[in-house]
């Protein structure tokens, strides 16, 4: 899969650029140290992942994230910041990130982490805390799923009521199918149907009305 790199501290999207190149499954696309440039190269390389900081000179990595995930076949956002703020978090998420990670997570979970979000999952680091989430799904904006009624899941059966409680503690797919003792393609087929039963935009999404629904700790 092909990467955007979008950084502008050099060594950071160099370390990223040496790290990927023992990957034969990722390739450097390309590299921007603005938002603006982000914005511009991603029209111009369509990569498959953004990997995304936040603070930069000029447009700061969440408006680059808005405009570089709008329309479709939009590539997927890998928010990587040094900081979890909860503006940032809440900035990162309501623009389109399909994840978040802060920069001192093991080099091989971020690589892991381009990976899930290439694959359409979505990642949240470890420690964006409950607090986070559940501020961030208290404030309902347009797009945003409003908290459900206590008959929103009436609709869910039991073994996707489970599926839904694993992608609220973040785990992928595959990571589900490993847990439930179920195929890749039955846990994938669990969560689309999530998606429709509880008209889900994106992962981010079921991830809050799990916390919503009390399914995630």
């Amino acid at each position: 899969m092909r990467v955007l790199l979008v950084d502008d501290q050099p060594l950071v999207r160099a370390g990223l650029r040496v790290l990927m190149a023992d990957s034969p499954d990722l390739a450097v696309a390309g590299e921007a140290g603005t938002g603006d440039e982000a914005v511009r190269l991603a029209r111009e390389l369509r990569p498959d992942v953004v990997v995304m900081d936040v603070r930069m000179p000029g447009m700061d990595g969440i408006e680059a994230t808005r405009i570089v995930t709008a329309g479709p076949g939009a590539p997927r956002v890998l928010v990587l910041t040094t900081f979890d703020d909860d503006e940032y978090v809440y900035g990162a998420l309501r623009s389109g990130a399909s994840g978040f990670l802060v920069k001192d997570m093991a080099l091989d979970d971020i690589l892991a982490a381009i990976r899930v979000v290439a694959a359409g999952d979505a990642l949240i680091a470890p420690g964006v805390t409950r607090r986070l989430i559940e501020e961030f799904a208290a404030r309902p904006e347009p797009g945003v799923p409003a908290p459900p009624p206590s008959h929103a899941l009436t609709g869910v059966t039991a073994r996707e009521r489970e599926v839904l409680a694993l992608v609220g503690r973040g785990l992928s797919n595959g990571e589900i199918a490993e847990r439930l003792h179920i195929s890749a393609a039955t846990a994938k087929a669990h969560v689309a149907r999530l998606f429709t039963k509880l008209d889900a935009r994106d992962r981010v999404q079921l991830v809050i009305l799990a916390y919503q629904a009390g399914l995630a700790p």
